[in-house]
């Protein structure tokens, strides 16, 4: 799951930004509000984390800019303005939730799995192919029935799988779900990690689609 942290608190966007990492996130890190603002359109993200205090142009007008060009991805405010008029402008704005400065990081990454299911209409816990089961909310991965161990990518890679089960996925796409922008992504990277999913789970767990993608299969 890829996020956009949009938040000019260095040491709250850096605690952010290597927790949501350890957790299994791909996160791209924003200090100032007009860049913020230009990412969402540069890469495909799952999920937005803004903060309304922005340099260069606060969350609330960028919240306004994305909802007017169409940009439907969930956002989830972190903002120190925590009483109920800001809470109520910043969902009229067209924010999905909203957290109030100092939080959990564990209620911080609970909320953005809840967002990014309810987008992707996934609400059920677990999602299955074949004897694979995903389980969201945990990051467990069983096969048949047995818990099986993921490297991050790894397991990052399945969830993208497993949340477009009737899409094939190009490598380029993968990249961009997989990698943050300051990563150095080595050429055959993806399938590295596809070749380790499949000697894991299956040899058909992923579908090779020829000149054209990847997509889940079946096991």
């Amino acid at each position: 799951m890829r996020i956009l942290l949009a938040e000019d608190d260095r040491l709250i966007g850096d605690g952010l930004n290597i927790g949501l990492g350890k957790m299994g996130f791909t996160v791209d890190w924003f200090q100032d509000g007009d860049e913020a603002y230009e990412a969402l359109f540069q890469a495909p993200y799952d999920a937005v984390v803004l903060d309304l205090g922005l340099p260069g142009r606060d969350g609330l007008s960028i919240l306004k800019e994305w909802r007017l060009n169409k940009r439907k991805e969930p956002v989830l405010i972190l903002t120190a303005r925590g009483d109920v008029d800001q809470r109520v402008i910043g969902l009229d704005c067209g924010a999905d939730d909203y957290l109030a400065k100092p939080f959990a990081l564990s209620e911080v990454a609970a909320r953005l799995k809840a967002l990014i299911r309810r987008f992707n209409d996934r609400l059920d816990p677990v999602i299955t192919a074949g004897k694979v089961a995903y389980h969201p909310q945990t990051q467990a991965v069983t096969l048949d029935g047995k818990e099986i161990t993921l490297a991050p990518k790894e397991l990052r890679l399945l969830e993208l799988l497993m949340m477009n089960p009737n899409k094939v996925l190009s490598k380029s796409m993968i990249e961009e779900k997989l990698y943050a922008w300051d990563n150095d992504v080595q050429s055959n990277a993806v399938e590295v990690h596809i070749h380790h999913l499949r000697k894991k789970l299956g040899k058909n767990i992923v579908k090779t689609v020829n000149k054209i993608g990847y997509m889940l299969g079946d096991t």
